[in-house]
């Protein structure tokens, strides 16, 4: 059976707030891992605060691997303009929340950056003038 525990992340003064859910398995896992990612959707919050709130949503899922002693959290953003989707395996709960993010917030960076279109104001290198 499929536990869904929901909240609303919230910076007070910077970033926008978000709607996280979480879906586990089970029960003893959702403490630690809503302390986990209520440090790390607070830094995620500021990245994404260009972005109107309503619009923001973010899912994790947490679960055990059968043959393996490791967790598997996958996360999904959601934004106006894309679905960015990350996954991060560990054998501590905490570690594997924190791959995760990781990993979505350099996606979020690169697509942040697409947007901005930084890619066409790069200088050019000058050319070797031939003699």
């Amino acid at each position: 059976m499929i536990r869904e525990s929901s909240f609303l992340a919230e910076t007070p003064s910077k970033g926008a707030p978000m709607k996280l859910t979480i879906s586990s398995k089970n029960v003893e896992w959702r403490e630690p891992v809503e302390r986990a990612t209520k440090v790390r959707s607070e830094k995620l919050g500021r990245l994404l605060k260009h972005f109107q709130p309503d619009l923001v949503q973010l899912h994790g899922c947490i679960e055990k691997l059968p043959r393996k002693a490791e967790y598997e959290f996958s996360l999904s953003l959601s934004l106006p303009t894309k679905t960015l989707h990350a996954t991060g395996a560990a054998p501590i709960i905490r570690s594997a929340v924190s791959l995760a993010f990781a990993e979505i917030e350099s996606q979020l960076k690169k697509h942040m950056e697409l947007l901005r279109g930084d890619h066409e104001w790069k200088r050019k290198r000058p050319r070797a003038a031939v003699a």
